[in-house]
């Protein structure tokens, strides 16, 4: 028995991978779906990347058997791109089809798109109306709490989302000006799911796996959605947690890596993989040493071969 349900979907675990721009590639996907992750989410793919076929965004949509469900997050603000670009997604095999209405980055929101569509609902909705005529799977929305502190737009979002078509929607509790700043606000979370007809998902500094369950029992939402916790902590999506040593986490780290080497180009991408390797070793004594050691190592053969020295 599932322990919650988008449209027909059926998930054995309430939490779920976010989208997080230059992290949630296939690599990390996979080892997050390992170790319990529900559903995992691609980065944000532009409609217009997409669109024009350009070869790196298309490079965004790999995917394998062990990746479902996946979600694909489109954004974008042009409904009719936005449109043509999830019937193209289709093309690809995705479980659900996600809409980035919540990313507070500037690249993002100058072109109208992300958090920036909280200032026009009358656009949104355009939007998902036409991304919910173009896709064959179910279609979810991710928002914020509101613009500011002043102006709340989650409980509208999650009426216009439900009446629209969308088959879950998830809420992020901080607002677009504070961006990564300062507490997500749950209450929000809780009132959304108190009018909500869909599928309420939370987000917003969920670093345990219990921590997750608490917000789901505090606020009644169906699901929660783990972003920078995830980071370097797989753990965060089972109940084992994080473990306390250092050579606890390495066969994480190497299965990590191991992944990262059979997805991507090793050479090219050595600093990315320093980066995602380093993120494993904090709180532990000599953690600073053991990254600054990973940053220095300059082919995979010897990141690997120092990994494995350590136990």
């Amino acid at each position: 028995m599932g322990y919650f349900q988008i449209a027909d979907i059926q998930f054995s675990s309430p939490v779920i991978l976010a989208p997080l721009a230059g992290y949630s590639d296939l690599p990390f996907r996979l080892l997050c779906r390992e170790y319990g992750a529900a559903l995992v989410v691609s980065e944000m793919i532009s409609c217009h990347g997409l669109v024009y076929r350009q070869k790196k965004t298309i490079s965004m949509l790999n995917s394998s058997s062990a990746d479902q469900p996946v979600s694909f997050q489109l954004f974008g603000s042009d409904p009719d791109v936005m449109g043509e670009a999830a019937a193209i997604l289709n093309e690809f095999s995705p479980a659900i089809i996600d809409i980035n209405m919540g990313c507070p980055v500037r690249k993002v929101t100058k072109r109208g798109a992300g958090a920036a569509l909280m200032k026009d609902i009358k656009l949104a909705e355009t939007i998902l109306s036409k991304v919910v005529a173009n896709s064959k799977v179910p279609v979810t929305v991710k928002t914020r709490k509101g613009i500011d502190s002043s102006h709340t737009t989650a409980l509208d979002f999650t009426r216009m989302a439900q009446d629209t078509g969308a088959s879950a929607i998830c809420i992020h509790g901080r607002t677009w000006v504070q961006g990564f700043a300062g507490l997500a606000n749950w209450n929000i979370v809780a009132e959304a799911k108190k009018i909500s007809t869909i599928p309420v998902i939370g987000n917003g500094d969920i670093s345990a796996y219990d921590n997750g369950l608490e917000k789901i029992h505090v606020t009644g939402c169906d699901a929660v959605m783990v972003g920078r916790g995830a980071l370097g902590n797989p753990w965060v999506f089972n109940q084992q947690g994080r473990p306390a040593a250092i050579k606890g986490i390495l066969s994480a780290v190497k299965r990590h890596i191991e992944l990262m080497a059979v997805h991507l180009d090793t050479t090219r991408q050595l600093g990315y993989i320093r980066n995602h390797a380093s993120r494993y070793f904090f709180d532990f004594p000599g953690c600073s040493k053991i990254r600054q050691k990973i940053h220095s190592c300059q082919t995979i053969s010897e990141l690997v071969d120092f990994l494995f020295s350590l136990g």
